[in-house]
Protein backbone atom coordinates (compact mmCIF):
# COMPACT_ATOMS: atom_id res chain seq x y z
CA UNK A 1 0.00 0.00 0.00
CA UNK A 2 1.12 3.52 -0.67
CA UNK A 3 1.20 5.78 2.35
CA UNK A 4 -0.68 9.04 2.13
CA UNK A 5 -0.33 12.05 4.42
CA UNK A 6 -1.89 11.59 7.84
CA UNK A 7 -0.89 7.96 8.21
CA UNK A 8 -3.73 6.53 6.13
CA UNK A 9 -3.04 4.07 3.39
CA UNK A 10 -4.75 4.16 0.03
CA UNK A 11 -6.15 0.64 0.60
CA UNK A 12 -7.90 1.69 3.82
CA UNK A 13 -9.47 4.73 2.19
CA UNK A 14 -10.53 2.74 -0.87
CA UNK A 15 -12.05 -0.09 1.21
CA UNK A 16 -14.04 2.32 3.34
CA UNK A 17 -15.15 4.41 0.37
CA UNK A 18 -16.35 1.42 -1.66
CA UNK A 19 -18.13 -0.19 1.31
CA UNK A 20 -19.80 3.10 2.26
CA UNK A 21 -20.84 3.82 -1.32
CA UNK A 22 -22.24 0.31 -1.68
CA UNK A 23 -24.25 0.80 1.53
CA UNK A 24 -25.73 4.07 0.27
CA UNK A 25 -26.57 2.56 -3.12
CA UNK A 26 -28.26 -0.44 -1.49
CA UNK A 27 -30.40 1.85 0.69
CA UNK A 28 -31.49 3.74 -2.43
CA UNK A 29 -32.20 0.47 -4.24
CA UNK A 30 -34.24 -0.79 -1.28
CA UNK A 31 -36.34 2.39 -1.30
CA UNK A 32 -36.96 2.16 -5.05
CA UNK A 33 -37.91 -1.53 -4.93
CA UNK A 34 -40.26 -1.04 -1.98
CA UNK A 35 -41.94 1.82 -3.86
CA UNK A 36 -42.25 -0.27 -7.05
CA UNK A 37 -43.78 -3.17 -5.12
CA UNK A 38 -46.20 -0.80 -3.35
CA UNK A 39 -47.37 0.56 -6.70
CA UNK A 40 -47.69 -2.95 -8.15
CA UNK A 41 -49.61 -4.16 -5.09
CA UNK A 42 -51.98 -1.21 -5.24
CA UNK A 43 -52.51 -1.70 -8.99
CA UNK A 44 -53.21 -5.40 -8.49
CA UNK A 45 -55.70 -4.59 -5.75
CA UNK A 46 -57.47 -1.81 -7.68
CA UNK A 47 -57.89 -3.82 -10.88
CA UNK A 48 -58.77 -7.10 -9.14
CA UNK A 49 -56.14 -8.90 -11.20
CA UNK A 50 -55.98 -12.66 -10.97
CA UNK A 51 -53.71 -15.31 -12.44
CA UNK A 52 -55.02 -18.87 -12.79
CA UNK A 53 -57.95 -18.17 -10.48
CA UNK A 54 -55.88 -16.90 -7.52
CA UNK A 55 -57.57 -14.49 -5.16
CA UNK A 56 -56.64 -10.88 -6.07
CA UNK A 57 -56.21 -10.03 -2.39
CA UNK A 58 -53.64 -12.81 -2.00
CA UNK A 59 -51.72 -11.49 -4.99
CA UNK A 60 -51.80 -7.94 -3.66
CA UNK A 61 -50.65 -8.96 -0.17
CA UNK A 62 -47.94 -11.18 -1.66
CA UNK A 63 -46.65 -8.25 -3.70
CA UNK A 64 -46.52 -6.03 -0.60
CA UNK A 65 -44.79 -8.81 1.36
CA UNK A 66 -42.23 -9.37 -1.38
CA UNK A 67 -41.46 -5.66 -1.48
CA UNK A 68 -41.02 -5.56 2.28
CA UNK A 69 -38.86 -8.69 2.20
CA UNK A 70 -36.51 -7.49 -0.50
CA UNK A 71 -36.31 -4.06 1.11
CA UNK A 72 -35.39 -5.59 4.46
CA UNK A 73 -32.77 -7.83 2.83
CA UNK A 74 -31.15 -4.89 1.03
CA UNK A 75 -31.21 -2.80 4.21
CA UNK A 76 -29.53 -5.67 6.08
CA UNK A 77 -26.82 -5.74 3.40
CA UNK A 78 -26.43 -1.96 3.69
CA UNK A 79 -26.06 -2.16 7.48
CA UNK A 80 -23.44 -4.90 7.15
CA UNK A 81 -21.51 -2.85 4.59
CA UNK A 82 -21.76 0.32 6.67
CA UNK A 83 -20.45 -1.56 9.71
CA UNK A 84 -17.51 -2.84 7.67
CA UNK A 85 -16.81 0.68 6.40
CA UNK A 86 -16.97 2.30 9.84
CA UNK A 87 -14.86 -0.35 11.58
CA UNK A 88 -12.62 -1.04 8.56
CA UNK A 89 -12.71 -4.73 9.38
CA UNK A 90 -13.59 -7.63 7.15
CA UNK A 91 -17.20 -8.79 7.46
CA UNK A 92 -17.73 -11.96 9.46
CA UNK A 93 -18.91 -15.26 8.04
CA UNK A 94 -22.64 -14.46 8.31
CA UNK A 95 -22.12 -11.04 6.70
CA UNK A 96 -20.07 -12.55 3.89
CA UNK A 97 -22.78 -15.13 3.17
CA UNK A 98 -25.43 -12.40 3.05
CA UNK A 99 -23.30 -10.18 0.80
CA UNK A 100 -22.40 -13.04 -1.56
CA UNK A 101 -26.10 -13.92 -1.74
CA UNK A 102 -26.86 -10.31 -2.65
CA UNK A 103 -24.13 -10.33 -5.30
CA UNK A 104 -25.40 -13.56 -6.88
CA UNK A 105 -28.96 -12.21 -6.80
CA UNK A 106 -27.86 -9.03 -8.56
CA UNK A 107 -26.02 -11.09 -11.18
CA UNK A 108 -29.11 -13.16 -11.94
CA UNK A 109 -31.40 -10.12 -11.92
CA UNK A 110 -28.98 -8.29 -14.20
CA UNK A 111 -29.15 -11.11 -16.72
CA UNK A 112 -32.95 -11.05 -16.59
CA UNK A 113 -33.08 -7.24 -16.73
CA UNK A 114 -31.51 -7.15 -20.19
CA UNK A 115 -34.41 -8.99 -21.75
CA UNK A 116 -37.24 -7.73 -19.57
CA UNK A 117 -36.38 -4.08 -18.91
CA UNK A 118 -33.43 -3.06 -21.06
CA UNK A 119 -29.76 -2.19 -20.98
CA UNK A 120 -30.18 0.71 -18.55
CA UNK A 121 -31.51 -1.58 -15.83
CA UNK A 122 -28.74 -4.06 -16.63
CA UNK A 123 -26.10 -1.34 -16.23
CA UNK A 124 -27.48 -0.21 -12.87
CA UNK A 125 -27.68 -3.78 -11.60
CA UNK A 126 -24.12 -4.49 -12.74
CA UNK A 127 -22.80 -1.36 -11.01
CA UNK A 128 -24.34 -2.59 -7.77
CA UNK A 129 -22.91 -6.07 -8.38
CA UNK A 130 -19.47 -4.55 -8.97
CA UNK A 131 -19.66 -2.56 -5.73
CA UNK A 132 -20.61 -5.68 -3.78
CA UNK A 133 -17.89 -7.84 -5.32
CA UNK A 134 -15.26 -5.10 -5.00
CA UNK A 135 -16.11 -4.69 -1.32
CA UNK A 136 -15.79 -8.43 -0.75
CA UNK A 137 -12.50 -8.55 -2.66
CA UNK A 138 -10.97 -5.55 -0.91
CA UNK A 139 -11.79 -6.98 2.50
CA UNK A 140 -10.61 -10.44 1.42
CA UNK A 141 -7.05 -9.09 1.51
CA UNK A 142 -7.30 -8.97 5.28
CA UNK A 143 -8.36 -11.64 7.74
CA UNK A 144 -11.53 -11.67 9.80
CA UNK A 145 -9.62 -10.09 12.70
CA UNK A 146 -8.62 -7.13 10.55
CA UNK A 147 -5.07 -8.37 10.07
CA UNK A 148 -3.47 -9.06 6.70
CA UNK A 149 -4.36 -12.46 5.33
CA UNK A 150 -1.91 -14.79 3.75
CA UNK A 151 -0.78 -16.57 6.86
CA UNK A 152 2.92 -15.91 6.33
CA UNK A 153 4.69 -17.53 9.26
CA UNK A 154 6.88 -15.36 11.42
CA UNK A 155 9.66 -16.26 13.78
CA UNK A 156 13.23 -17.58 13.71
CA UNK A 157 12.49 -20.60 11.45
CA UNK A 158 10.25 -18.75 9.00
CA UNK A 159 11.26 -18.62 5.35
CA UNK A 160 12.29 -15.23 3.97
CA UNK A 161 9.65 -12.94 2.52
CA UNK A 162 8.82 -13.87 -1.03
CA UNK A 163 9.35 -17.58 -0.47
CA UNK A 164 7.32 -19.53 -2.99
CA UNK A 165 6.67 -16.60 -5.30
CA UNK A 166 7.64 -16.69 -8.94
CA UNK A 167 10.49 -14.31 -9.62
CA UNK A 168 12.06 -13.40 -12.94
CA UNK A 169 15.54 -14.68 -13.51
CA UNK A 170 18.48 -12.58 -14.58
CA UNK A 171 19.78 -13.31 -18.08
Amino acid sequence: MVAVGGGFAVGVVLRRLVAGLAAVVLVAEAAVLVLVHAVLGKTTSNQSMSIAGMDPNVMSVATYAMGAGIGAFLLLCAVLLAAAAVRDRAPGTFARVVLVTAAVTHGVLGALAVGLVGWGAFAVTMVILCLLVLTLMLYAAQGAAGEPAGGAPEGPGAPPAGFGELKPTNP
